[in-house]
């Protein structure tokens, strides 16, 4: 029987969840600047409202007040807490009121802090290094680039929360958050006998792009060695980033630091199994493009996609003598629970069984699948079956099971289009699109079709543009009923600069039909406009 009907049931550690926020924020990052996304947590106009309440607004939202917590500190963030829902309970307060409690609580200036509220885009901070005569030196650069309506910006309050690491991995300095405020500020840190490794933006301590020239070797180190979660894992992905760059762009072969790094948290018992897998995830398609993009690279979807995948068999290679172990140690006996140590072993689970598949043709996985009680190992090994071009028995079994749960159901279609090849993209989701159970008119099944098709990205991006014609004939059809869904998933044009002449042609054209279409809404119009410029 299966018992967690809700996806989002399983808990996570605190850390594991706090990246995982991260991983969604950081995929906007690279699209605020100048697109339609580039707008401030409250901007001073717009053409739809409708167009306002984006995640961008709420992730970032959000992590501007945890920078506000970091500043002030725990005490003081409680007693403004207790301030504010003193004087406004009730109320629709403002900005400028929430702000206000904190500079009568804390006697703080907080107009540059207000910046973050009414400036749009992604500040970009550089760090150099200096050692000399036991001091160790940070010297933090600052740069607010321009965004439609604001050419010009001041700097603002950036926490960087830091540690340091002495060359065998102990930690020197535990961490310290430096208070960025100037375009160019230095910190200083003396009495250190060896030269330290930093460990710089812990937490994710602010919502910057942080740029800063780091060897694949300190990276190994960081991802050996760091005691704060998020660096570890950052430092695995950066790395893993380094490297599928090398692979897309010259054909190099997986590095050895990655793969040894990975193995060796894969097989650490000490630490969270769920941060484990977040660990095993590699970075995604997108985030690929992205990447390449800001380095000057047009990137190509199909060799991005091939990359991942040679990647991924690389690890399971370097992985295989302990996956079968690792696999059997994360079965979670008994009745089901959310607890988050379960929830983390399952999630290592699949992980495993995910790199088993490369090696076992699925044999593994379909055993899971077969034996699964739950609804977070039925549907993750089925995901993993689809991903290696197998599992069709039991995607016909998930929908006979599932076919009353609308919510389940909509899962069922969007694995689909997430596991298909980049060539079958389209041609799965025009299959899909006839059946009599897909509904175009409920948000979330249209979602879990055609925005699932906009998530596969070389799928999407297709050299043959089919992605781009089909994403547009359905925003067309959808839009007199439901314009507020078309115009936040026309977002998946907004990245047409990035790729070739070709793809930008084609996802132009794209947005051209889109606006000709007759009767179309202002919250459409004014999306594919911006995209536009």
């Amino acid at each position: 029987m299966f018992r967690d009907q809700q996806f989002s049931g399983d808990l996570r550690s605190h850390a594991v969840k706090r990246i995982e926020d991260v991983l969604m924020l950081r995929a906007r990052q690279f699209r605020e600047d100048g697109g339609p996304l580039a707008h401030a947590v409250r901007p001073d106009s717009f053409v739809e409202i409708n167009n306002f309440y984006t995640a961008t607004v709420y992730e970032k939202g959000a992590e501007v007040i945890g920078m506000l917590k970091r500043l002030v500190g725990d005490a003081d963030y409680a007693r403004a807490l207790d301030l504010y829902f003193a004087r406004h309970d009730g109320q629709a307060a403002t900005i400028e009121d929430w702000l206000r409690v904190f500079e009568d609580t804390t006697g703080r200036d907080l107009t540059q802090f207000k910046r973050w509220y009414t400036e749009a885009g992604t500040p970009r901070l550089s760090v150099a290094e200096d050692w000399a005569d036991g001091v160790f030196t940070l010297t933090f650069t600052q740069v607010n680039p321009p965004t439609p309506g604001q050419p010009q910006k001041g700097a603002k309050v950036i926490p960087v929360a830091v540690g340091l690491l002495n060359p065998n991995g102990d930690e020197v300095v535990p961490t310290t958050v430096l208070e960025v405020t100037e375009a160019r500020q230095s910190f200083a840190f003396t009495g250190l006998a060896t030269r330290p490794v930093a460990s710089i933006l812990r937490g994710f301590s602010a919502p910057v792009l942080l740029e800063r020239s780091v060897p694949a070797a300190e990276r190994a180190f960081l991802l050996a060695h760091d005691t704060d979660p998020f660096n570890r894992w950052e430092a695995g992905r950066s790395l893993a980033k380094e490297v599928l760059a090398r692979m897309i762009l010259d054909g190099a072969a997986p590095s050895a630091d990655l793969l040894d790094g990975l193995r060796r948290i894969a097989f650490d018992g000490g630490l969270d199994p769920a941060f484990r897998a977040l660990a095993l995830r590699l970075p995604g398609e997108d985030d690929m493009a992205a990447t390449l993009h800001a380095a000057g690279h047009v990137p190509d979807p199909a060799r991005i996609y091939a990359a991942r995948r040679a990647l991924q068999q690389a690890l399971a290679a370097h992985l295989a003598a302990g996956l079968p172990a690792l696999e059997a140690a994360c079965r979670v006996p008994g009745a089901f629970s959310p607890d988050a140590a379960a929830a983390g072993k399952r999630a290592l689970r699949l992980a495993a069984l995910s790199l088993l598949a490369r090696l076992d043709g699925g044999v593994a996985a379909r055993a899971a699948y077969a034996a699964a009680d739950n609804m977070t190992e039925s549907f993750g090994s089925l995901a993993i079956l689809l991903d290696i071009g197998a599992g069709d028995a039991e995607l016909a079994d998930f929908a006979a099971k599932w076919q009353q749960d609308r919510l389940v159901l909509d899962k069922w279609f969007a694995v689909q289009v997430a596991a298909s090849a980049p060539d079958k993209a389209a041609d799965v989701v025009r299959h899909l699109t006839q059946r009599a159970d897909f509904d175009w008119k409920n948000p979330n099944r249209f979602r879990a079709v055609i925005g699932a098709l906009s998530g596969n990205h070389a799928g999407f991006h297709h050299a043959s543009g089919e992605g781009y014609a089909l994403l547009a004939d359905w925003l067309i059809t959808l839009d007199p009923k439901n314009p507020q869904t078309a115009a936040r998933m026309s977002t998946a044009f907004e990245s047409w600069p990035r790729y070739d002449a070709d793809r930008q042609a084609m996802m132009r054209g794209a947005l051209q039909r889109i606006l000709a279409a007759p009767g179309l809404s202002r919250d459409l119009s004014e999306m594919a406009g911006r995209m536009l410029g």
